[in-house]
């Protein structure tokens, strides 16, 4: 069986300044706002609804960062084949509103300091397309020593 998520890292420029979502999950942890392809959607769609969804905010896809790919071991399903894909979307409107039925919050952040809340309590696989992110928009960061 295959599974389709998408979603991104939003961003926003707030007083001449960049500012990164990034939400709390369910769980605790800093995470990407994304989820799972209805039929009949784009995965470019699936990614605007689902920050709408989960933060209250719409955006517009500027490039494609990351698509990850995995499987995992559902307890009905099976063997899944999952794909994620995410996106730099720049947010264009809406008040952040966190949907509690699916993560605990979330806010705007100063990109180093996303930077480091994810270093901090994010899931490993978000490190590199956070940081792919922040690149593409001229925000370099350190990689860490070994």
């Amino acid at each position: 069986m295959k599974e389709i998520s998408a979603g991104g890292v939003v961003f926003r420029k707030h007083d001449g300044r960049i500012e990164i979502q990034l939400i709390q999950d369910r769980y605790g942890r800093t995470s990407l706002p994304k989820g799972k392809m209805e039929p009949g959607e784009t995965v470019e769609q699936t990614a605007l609804r689902e920050i709408l969804e989960e933060t209250g905010i719409r955006g517009t896809i500027r490039e494609p960062l990351a698509l990850i790919q995995y499987q995992y071991k559902h307890p009905d399903k099976g063997l899944v084949d999952k794909e994620v894909h995410y996106y730099l979307v720049e947010a264009s409107e809406g008040e952040l509103v966190a949907q509690v039925e699916e993560i605990r919050g979330v806010d705007w952040f100063e990109p180093l300091a996303a930077w480091e809340k994810q270093k901090a309590s994010g899931y490993d696989n978000n490190d590199d397309i956070l940081r792919r992110a922040l690149v593409k928009l001229g925000i370099p960061v350190e990689e860490d020593e070994a």
